[in-house]
């Protein structure tokens, strides 16, 4: 039986280079970049994850040709995310780095444009969400913000 297969094909050490350098420069991308994707994945959200997929393959393979190789940068990226969820977590100063802050897209009935405008959110999709929440006008919002996981959350006023 040949065992070839499972020998290391490229130096560990260029392994673990290879996957933290890709990692933590995806992890920057989607970091900065998709923030409400978590809440709404589009169409062209998942294009670009799939493309960033199969071009950092090749980045942080080399010349890999093993079923260890794999295993071993696999390993090297679960260790990293395993790492950040573990820091982030026990340190407030980690998580401040790592998650995106909540963010006000409506104030006391009035929309925040200038929040709008950073994470590319229209009027329509404001009104679409409030629609889904049973609330016909923007001034029956207290608050309207995209959360750290990216979901969109609703406070009403209190009619009592």
């Amino acid at each position: 039986m040949d065992f070839s297969t499972f020998h290391l094909t490229v130096p560990l050490w260029e392994i673990v280079l290879r996957g933290t350098v890709v990692f933590w420069f995806l992890f920057l991308i989607f970091r900065s970049i998709l923030r409400r994707s978590m809440g709404s994945v589009g169409v062209s959200d998942f294009l670009f994850v799939v493309i960033i997929a199969d071009a950092s393959q090749n980045a942080m393979s080399g010349d890999s040709k093993s079923i260890s190789d794999g295993l071993v940068l696999i390993s090297v990226l679960v260790f990293w995310n395993l790492l950040i969820d573990y820091l982030s977590f026990k340190y407030v100063w980690v998580r401040k780095m790592v998650e995106a802050q909540p963010l006000v897209l409506v104030k006391n009935g009035v929309l925040q444009r200038k929040q709008m405008r950073k994470e590319f959110v229209t009027q329509d999709e404001i009104m679409a969400k409030l629609r889904e929440e049973g609330i016909g006008n923007i001034s029956e919002v207290k608050q309207m913000q995209i959360e750290m996981d990216g979901e969109i959350s609703v406070v009403r006023y209190d009619n009592a």
